[in-house]
């Protein structure tokens, strides 16, 4: 099989665990960082792989570190808040503190900026590279206390991956 055949071969699968969905994901996040040096399509491709295959999820996508400020990057569902400042919500707090942020329940987060009203839980995850912010992971849930630990250790080490893919571009 090529590596176009294998990036191709992404469909929805269902995993008996979620350490396993996250082999799966960390796979192919490599075999989409195979395919182009263009972190932007990586993103791109990045967004909609998370938004396919994590479930329960109602947005998925990325904020970059731009001018001191957080940009809307690649990203599946509802129109989202295009900057965000260091520190103003989940987004911006996880890019000040350069940790991973897990909100149960946004309702009751007075940090939370709200772009879908039906999102109740949320989890940002810093992308760092070589010691420096270049973005956020952001991913959405309808459902509360949608993410746990096994969610946060699968998407920090997809930071990691798209962080060393950052530095190939």
């Amino acid at each position: 099989m090529t590596l176009r055949e294998k990036h191709m071969d992404i469909e929805y699968k269902e995993f008996p665990s979620k350490p396993e969905l996250y082999r799966f994901i960390h796979e192919k996040l490599w075999l989409i960082g195979e395919e182009t040096n263009d972190f932007y399509a990586v993103l791109s491709n990045a967004a909609a792989l998370f938004w396919m295959e994590l479930p329960d999820v109602n947005w998925s996508g990325f904020y970059l570190y731009k001018d001191g400020r957080l940009v809307l990057g690649p990203f599946q569902g509802k129109p989202a808040v295009a900057e965000i400042s260091i520190g103003k919500g989940v987004c911006g707090t996880a890019a000040r503190e350069l940790t991973t942020q897990v909100v149960e329940d946004v309702h009751s987060c007075c940090n939370h900026i709200a772009c879908d009203f039906r999102t109740s839980s949320e989890i940002v995850v810093p992308i760092i590279a070589t010691g420096r912010l270049v973005g956020v992971i952001d991913i959405d849930s309808p459902v509360t206390a949608r993410f746990d630990e096994q969610d946060k250790a699968g998407l920090e080490t997809a930071a990691d991956i798209l962080a060393g893919l950052c530095l190939k571009a």
